[in-house]
């Protein structure tokens, strides 16, 4: 076995013990080609983030760098600007043949809430070595809005893979030519490239700049808070915008991308170099996303941007960030999108499933 595993290889990890869980696993906690991690009783607020690091675990960092511990059976709030570390209902025994990597869910993404998974003995965020035996955590910390958080909630989601399954770029233009990836040209280096859309087909909305000064948001409300509240409106007539240092947008890309069923693919940035600004690449696009077979059409990536040091012209068509296919080991039982209540397929500019939308 070779690629991204499926959700059914996923369902069988569950039941051999691979993967452990605390709880029993919920509906819809098994997607296309990842599972959703779900946050455990407890949050530990830490001085700040860190890794278990070589030979270490995460509960003797914790004795290091706690702060306080809250209870979070009954909901509680974590705040803007502070750090925590949640203990999840999932832990892993891999076998030396599978590694992991985690990634914060979309909804998680577009409240730029930045989630991610750290293990004992781990070196990186987010990347689980092949043969890992141990507890997961989630490090969360919310940076434009605070968040009420109760046990279950899934904030992040674990992809795991066999061996080296990353298309080339000869294989992403061959796979191109048979199955088009976006409508259009493809710009393919290192991955497949994606654009800014300034200039939309009607009006000028362009995108959403979070508010600096909003109330809490409960992360079980579906459909219920005011985007007025939390989000400015983002309007441009020229194709141009200029990002400010430290805000937060969400914005959308011009091309419309296509997953085929047979493929997952990870948001990356396009040039962490350029130093300016950042795309927060949310997470994993799902066998199916976008795609015919799955009632998709072609879904626009929504894009996480935060400015950094200096004010930042984007112009439209400005290449933001790449997607990286990977090649699946199988084609999953379930595509996203199709019979699985998936949230944003066939999506444009959207903000996060919590606001209202008109």
């Amino acid at each position: 076995m070779t690629g991204v595993v499926p959700s059914q290889i996923i369902e069988n990890m569950l039941s051999s013990g691979e993967i452990k869980t605390s709880e029993p696993t919920v509906d819809g906690q098994v997607q296309p080609a990842s599972l959703d991690l779900r946050l455990g009783h407890v949050a530990y607020r830490v001085r700040a983030s860190f890794l278990a690091g070589h030979g270490r675990t995460v509960t003797e960092r914790l004795s290091e760098f706690e702060m306080h511990r809250i209870d979070l059976s009954d909901g509680a709030v974590l705040e803007k600007g502070c750090v925590y570390v949640v203990p999840l209902m999932e832990s892993l025994d891999l076998p030396d043949t599978i590694q992991a990597v985690a990634n914060a869910k979309s909804s998680t993404g577009r409240l730029d809430l930045l989630t991610r998974a750290i293990t004992d003995g781990g070196t990186e965020f987010d990347r689980i070595a092949p043969g890992y035996s141990g507890p997961l955590y989630a490090e969360i910390c919310p940076r434009s809005f605070s968040v009420l958080v109760r046990p279950g909630m899934r904030l992040n989601q674990i992809r795991f893979r066999a061996g080296q399954s990353v298309l080339t770029d000869e294989d992403l233009r061959v796979l191109h030519q048979r199955s088009p990836l976006v409508d259009g040209d493809a710009v393919i280096s290192d991955g497949l490239g994606f654009s800014v859309d300034l200039q939309p087909e009607s009006g000028t909305l362009v995108g959403y700049r979070a508010k600096p000064h909003t109330g809490v948001i409960d992360l079980e409300n579906i459909g219920h808070y005011d985007p007025a509240e939390y989000w400015e409106e983002l309007h441009s007539s020229d194709g141009k915008i200029i990002l400010d240092p430290g805000a937060f947008y969400i914005l959308v890309s011009r091309e419309a991308v296509h997953i085929p069923p047979a493929y997952a693919a990870e948001m990356a940035p396009f040039l962490a170099m350029v130093g300016e600004f950042r795309v927060h690449y949310a997470g994993f696009f799902d066998p199916g996303f976008g795609h015919d077979a799955a009632g998709g059409s072609g879904s626009r990536g929504v894009l996480e941007v935060r400015c950094h040091e200096a004010p930042f012209v984007l112009e439209h068509g400005q290449v933001v960030g790449r997607l990286v296919y990977e090649r699946m080991s199988e084609i999953p039982g379930q595509l996203y999108g199709s019979g699985i209540s998936s949230n944003y397929q066939g999506q444009g500019l959207k903000l996060s499933k919590h606001f209202k939308t008109s």
